[in-house]
């Protein structure tokens, strides 16, 4: 482990901001936690459906607070594609080889995912199992895809948004939400958040790559006045309390994004900008940048296989003849909450079953003379992917 630990250290380039890995590292740590938190698979006449401990407990709102964590995804996309275009354009590279390189590793592991997940489908089917619920898992798979998509899109947009002002894409979801809330218009022009609310943290990081949002003054402007705003929103805009989305509600933050999540978002980007500075200094730790360099190199596969782990489990645990606390009952109690906690190492055991047996679709592993190598847009690096732009 420890000559792992070195090699990993001495494969990174010294110019590389170990800090942004440790961002998207977190991100990606926040959504499969939060996941894992709210969401609970309940079998009611012979039919599974999905049911959330923030409609039952909302004094566990700010669990949301703390796991919703796109937005700092979405700001590390949105600096490392603005520098990486800029260095492909310098070295004389073409859009569209830039552009593929950098969509390849989203979408390698999504064929495995959806190749598993249809013959899992026909599966269930053949041996008598509901529609409704088969419809409900194919859901728990599919639905965190939606951001790979949105993210996608702002990658290839990259060019023409690299230089786009965050403020611009605030103001189209702040008339968004008017028209929606303030005006009682129709709920259709929300889709146009997925877009704009997204965009505002990716145009940060864009910023941010061409030398703004340097000083400590921008990441505290963001973080308290991004939280203030949204105080604001939730006490007297009538927005909910919540960031992600709850069974049941009017309203939800996240599906599409409002004006509440973009303002966390800024808020969140804000604490994010002040803490690269700590991170830095921690991650000069080999150790440390070690465990942040290989999650970085499976992240996709993490998220990806996150939500089939959770349902592998819970279909195991069905054998133990009744339902087991914190994994088939209803999520209305501090009980369900103790038990959902112990549960989560068991779910991050069998999300490392599916990480070892499905993490070559991203990686592009290949091994030669005994040595493993990635490949990272084109260019081999070693175990540490260090060359990854």
């Amino acid at each position: 482990m420890r000559d792992l630990v070195r090699r990993i250290d001495a494969a990174t380039p010294t110019s590389r901001d170990r800090a942004l890995d440790a961002l998207r590292a977190c991100a990606i740590l926040g959504v499969v936690l939060g996941h894992w938190l709210v969401t609970a698979l309940i079998s009611d006449s012979g039919t599974v459906h999905v049911a959330s401990p923030l409609h039952y407990l909302p004094q566990l709102t700010p669990a949301s607070w703390v796991f919703q964590t796109l937005a700092v995804f979405f700001m590390v996309g949105g600096l490392v594609g603005a520098r990486g275009h800029a260095a492909a354009r310098a070295r004389g590279t073409t859009y569209r080889t830039w552009l593929a390189a950098r969509l390849s590793r989203l979408f390698r592991p999504v064929a495995a995912v959806l190749a598993v997940w249809c013959v899992v489908a026909v599966a269930l089917l053949a041996s008598g199992v509901g529609v409704a619920t088969v419809q409900t898992l194919g859901k728990l798979v599919l639905s965190p895809m939606w951001f790979l998509l949105v993210f996608a899109a702002l990658t290839a947009a990259t060019p023409l948004v690299a230089r786009l002002h965050p403020l611009w894409p605030l103001a189209v979801v702040l008339h968004v939400d008017l028209v929606r809330f303030g005006l009682g218009g129709p709920a259709w022009p929300g889709w146009i958040n997925v877009a704009a609310g997204w965009l505002v943290p990716y145009c940060l990081g864009a910023a941010r790559a061409r030398g703004s949002l340097r000083d400590r003054r921008t990441g505290w402007v963001l973080l308290l006045g991004g939280a203030a705003t949204t105080v604001a929103l939730v006490l007297w805009g009538g927005y909910p309390a919540s960031m992600v989305g709850v069974p049941g509600a009017a309203v939800s933050n996240l599906n599409p994004p409002t004006l509440a999540s973009a303002t966390f978002g800024l808020a969140q980007c804000g604490a994010a900008l002040l803490l690269l500075g700590p991170l830095r200094r921690i991650l000069r730790r080999p150790a440390a940048w070690a465990a942040v360099a290989l999650l970085n190199l499976s992240a996709m596969t993490v998220f990806l296989w996150h939500q089939t782990a959770m349902m592998a489990v819970t279909a195991v645990g069905l054998l133990a003849g009744a339902p087991l606390p914190g994994l088939h009952t209803v999520p209305d109690g501090g009980g369900w909450v103790l038990a959902r906690l112990l549960w989560l190492p068991v779910f991050a055991g069998a999300l490392l079953v599916c990480w070892a047996a499905f993490r070559i679709h991203e990686q592009g592993r290949r091994h030669r003379r005994g040595r493993t190598r990635v490949v990272r847009e084109g260019r081999p690096a070693t175990a540490a992917g260090a060359e990854r732009v």
